[in-house]
């Protein structure tokens, strides 16, 4: 292992832990630097052990260099490789083996942490057949979602993007807000043009729950929307917010009626819908997509929270979009698209 692997592969394992940003973004900084050296100054510095020297580069960082450069495993990467995820109950297991791909990720273009062809790489890598890219709508400034003419700037990004990627397939589309009275927040026009629309509420999340279910109702009817993001906004832990009060019976049946899946979000601080809104998602019918809601390469492995919450609560395999192949994706999504001309 070369040092500017060692330091990645440290990074994204930090982020697969939830590891405060500083200290990921610290070993992607020193594997940056380490990549722009050239091969005899680097032999220099770890003679000289100069390393320290440059910037971005701190004692944790110069000793993982120091380490792969002699050809040994860094001591600091040993012991996070030995955290190694746990055991997954059987269903949880086999239900992660079936999904084939994740419809709810980030990238540097709104609020994420890593490029779109480094998150696009780490999904193919895990093994997916495919990834869907939703960096945020316009509403959403804080996360600086995309205006349109950023939005088919990116398209055109992933465009050129999948060539180099074959056979994994990286799909268009965006997490688009969910306003206040239901509508979307983005150009239908271009809401149309992409393979996979994830819509979610960010705010007004303590509205009157006969009018938080209008506005989620309203969404989910819409043909351009294929999913339904994390549906309660819940936060626990530290960062805790209360789940939306709304009527998840109506808000499930006009799922089932409109063929738009729910979201499993798997991010440790959402697990949302909670158990018990999930039972009565998978009592309703409808189809669900379990989503990392990744914002950086290591977070793709998160999965598995939500399929241990799946399996749970019963969710059935073939009632999960990303357990479909690419081309399934794109052919259900597309009638879904063909109902609204």
């Amino acid at each position: 292992m070369d040092p500017v692997t060692a330091l990645n592969r440290i990074a994204y394992l930090l982020e697969r832990e939830q590891a405060p940003t500083y200290r990921v973004r610290a070993f992607r900084t020193g594997a940056a630097v380490v990549a722009a050296l050239d091969p005899t100054e680097l032999r220099q510095r770890l003679r000289a052990g100069t390393l320290t020297a440059l910037p971005g580069i701190g004692p944790v960082t110069a000793a993982v260099v120091q380490q792969a450069a002699a050809d040994q495993t860094p001591d600091y990467l040993a012991k996070l490789e030995d955290q190694a995820p746990r055991r997954l109950p059987a269903a949880a297991e086999r239900l992660c083996r079936a999904l084939r791909g994740d419809c709810h990720t980030h990238s540097t273009w709104s609020d994420g942490g890593s490029p779109i062809d480094e998150m696009a790489l780490a999904a193919r890598d895990l093994g997916h057949e495919w990834m869907v890219l939703t960096d945020h709508s316009p509403r959403l400034r804080v996360a600086r979602g995309l205006e349109p003419d950023r939005l088919r700037e990116q398209l055109d990004v992933v465009a050129d993007l999948n060539p180099r990627l074959r056979p994994f397939r990286l799909l268009t589309g965006i997490e688009c807000d969910i306003l206040e009275d239901g509508s979307l927040d983005q150009d239908p026009e271009l809401l149309d043009r992409l393979d996979v629309v994830v819509a979610s509420a960010h705010s007004k999340l303590a509205m009157e729950p006969a009018a938080m279910t209008r506005r989620l109702v309203r969404a989910v009817r819409d043909p351009l929307v294929d999913v339904l993001g994390h549906c309660t906004g819940r936060l626990v832990g530290g960062r805790g917010r209360k789940p939306s009060r709304f009527d998840a019976d109506a808000v499930f049946a006009a799922c089932r009626e409109a063929g738009t899946a729910v979201e499993v979000n798997c991010r440790p601080e959402r697990l949302d819908p909670p158990r018990d809104l999930l039972r009565r998602a998978v009592d309703a019918g409808v189809l669900f997509a379990i989503d990392t809601d990744a914002h950086a390469p290591g977070q793709l492995e998160w999965q598995h929270h939500g399929c241990v919450r799946a399996a749970e609560c019963g969710v059935p395999a073939e009632r999960v979009i990303n357990t479909w192949s690419a081309e399934r994706l794109l052919e259900w999504a597309g009638a879904r698209r063909a109902a609204r001309r």
